[in-house]
């Protein structure tokens, strides 16, 4: 391709908005412009590399057995509320009403319509297992859309869907699908994590999400130093604590704490180590009553696991102020078990200690020397928080360390969640009624372009690997329409690498020699020749692998064989 044929649409400046790299360089880049907040056009050269994206994902996806179709994005209410998901899933879903006042959802993701479909398609056991997917558009209404499309409304999502006769089939294809999708991303050329996750609102159980490893992830995994165990932070179980609880050292003393709102406050006030301290949240309760949970004051409560534990209300629900002060006489940052007379959970790591620092429940005090079952009763015990870099690995195989990563792919088994309210049946041999098993494996593609930009840039712009750069090789000449030799030698040597089957960009326009480098190296494109008059004299171009800051002077006349030697 010529640039001249082509549209490159680079920026000087880009929008104060962008604040990760790679919403940044997707915008200088000219892969995407924006249209509204969440929603983004592709322009050619980011579609390039999304479609390249998507052709890994289809070879992946066929040979591991998975049969493409595809679904409307629009899908009727009833559908969802079969599923009891219509109230559930909450205000990202876009709903919306023909001329018939009928009522409608734009898609943000397709179980209920593969479930109808499967419904009245599969009938016998004969017909089982199979496994559709698709790439599609889904829509989910972001309360706050932001970092480009990493996080838009609208987005491009590969989903498929499994149905079984049962749970050893259905884990067959979920195995299948674990290697299909390690197979794409190893493909892409990314740097990922397979990472036991939580089901969220998809739900099922068993479930893995795929990490792409980057500085600026939104998501904290977790993984041994020993082992292969990995997960997603908020999945990650601590290890209960060994040994047994020592006696009380001190008597229970209430000291004047002025203004101490926050556990950094009392561990600076008290000159003590956080590690003594108890940091109090609370939570409501199913029946409308409050649950006191427990936590060390270096640690962060886990919401995920917090939700789960029996008699919180779900959504996990923190209590309001006046409801904490009608309850406990006091605000937060004075809180604590003493007296409080409702159920009360403590942190795994809380349980053989003993001398802690916990609040009063009076404003402004705290106590000192507290011991459970002495001075509260003995509260039931739980892994409530977040794991922390150096924790023993839950397989016992040596230590936990901590990562940032990005969501690409999230695999699942879903059991009978859809089929069962859906009434999605089959007959099994011996000709009785059964409910389909399910399974579900989704792949963001256009948050996959994103999160690779993010593992891979630097100072002047995008680093491609070679399986989703928009082209393979850019020839930059300089003073292309001024110098004949320059022209006729960048046009030959275009022909001879398009005639070898290699996506290249002759980058033709008629732009200084400066802005050509520079959008070359923003456009990340992985092998660059450079071609001046200057070195034409000595038969002499300059190569530069996009990934090196270092050019080398190859011969005009082994530039060809050189470059297929690159490519492997």
């Amino acid at each position: 391709m010529k640039s001249s044929n082509y549209y490159i649409s680079t920026l000087k400046e880009v929008p104060s908005e962008a604040e990760l790299p790679s919403h940044r360089l997707m915008l200088k880049a000219g892969l995407i412009r924006k249209i509204s907040a969440g929603l983004y056009t592709w322009m050619p050269i980011g579609l390039k590399v999304l479609q390249k994206v998507e052709t890994i994902i289809r070879e992946e996806m066929n040979k591991a057995g998975a049969l493409e179709l595809l679904m409307p994005t629009v899908q009727p209410a009833e559908l969802w509320k079969e599923s009891g998901r219509w109230e559930h899933y909450g205000k990202e879903l876009l709903r919306l009403e023909d001329r018939h006042n009928r009522v409608f959802c734009y898609g943000p993701t397709h179980e209920e319509v593969i479930t109808d479909i499967v419904r009245n398609e599969i009938s016998s056991y004969k017909q089982l297992p199979v496994n559709f997917y698709q790439i599609q558009t889904k829509f989910r209404d972001e309360i706050r859309p932001r970092f480009g499309v990493m996080r838009s409304r609208e987005f491009i999502m590969k989903d498929a869907y499994s149905f079984h006769e049962n749970k050893d089939s259905l884990r067959e294809t979920y195995l299948k699908m674990y290697e299909a999708y390690n197979n794409i991303f190893t493909r892409l050329g990314l740097k990922f994590r397979a990472v036991a996750a939580d089901n969220g609102s998809i739900g099922g159980s068993g479930s893995h999400e795929f990490q792409v490893l980057a500085e600026n992830g939104e998501d904290t995994i977790v993984y041994s130093t020993e082992s292969d165990y990995a997960a997603n932070i908020e999945l990650a179980p601590s290890v209960k604590m060994q040994g047994t609880r020592q006696a009380p050292q001190t008597s229970l003393n209430k000291i004047h704490t002025p203004n101490i709102k926050t556990i950094q406050n009392l561990v600076e006030f008290l000159a003590t180590d956080v590690k003594n301290t108890v940091k109090s949240i609370v939570v409501e309760g199913e029946n409308d009553e409050l649950i006191l949970l427990l936590l060390r004051g270096d640690h962060n409560l886990n919401e995920i696991k917090a939700g789960k534990l029996e008699g919180v209300k779900d959504p996990l629900t923190f209590a309001n102020k006046e409801t904490i002060r009608k309850v406990f006489g006091a605000d937060g940052g004075s809180l604590g078990p003493v007296g409080f007379k409702g159920k009360v959970y403590a942190d795994f790591s809380l349980e053989i200690g003993n001398d802690w620092v916990v609040g009063a429940n009076e404003d402004d005090y705290h106590y000192l020397g507290f011991n459970f079952e002495r001075d509260a009763p003995e509260p039931e015990f739980v892994d409530i928080r977040n794991v922390v870099e150096g924790d023993i690995s839950p397989d016992g195989k040596g230590a936990l360390k901590l990562a940032r990563g990005t969501e690409v792919g999230h695999i699942f088994e879903l059991g009978s969640k859809y089929s069962k309210p859906m009434q999605a049946n089959f007959l099994d041999k011996n000709g009785k009624t059964q409910v389909l098993e399910m399974g579900c494996y989704g792949i963001g593609v256009t948050r996959i372009v994103a999160a690779a930009i993010e593992q891979n840039y630097d100072e002047k712009g995008i680093i491609w690997t070679r399986a989703m750069a928009p082209f393979t090789v850019i020839i930059v000449p300089m003073n292309y329409h001024k110098s004949e030799s320059v022209k006729n030698v960048s046009d030959k040597l275009y022909q001879e690498l398009m005639s070898k089957n290699i996506d290249v960009l002759l980058d033709d326009r008629n732009e200084r020699a400066g802005v050509l480098l520079n959008d070359s190296e923003l456009l990340g494109i992985p092998h660059r020749i450079t071609i001046g008059e200057r070195g034409l004299k000595e038969d002499i171009v300059e190569y530069q692998d996009r990934s090196s800051k270092e050019t080398t002077k190859i011969k005009l006349d082994t530039i060809v064989d050189y470059i297929l030697e690159q490519l492997g």
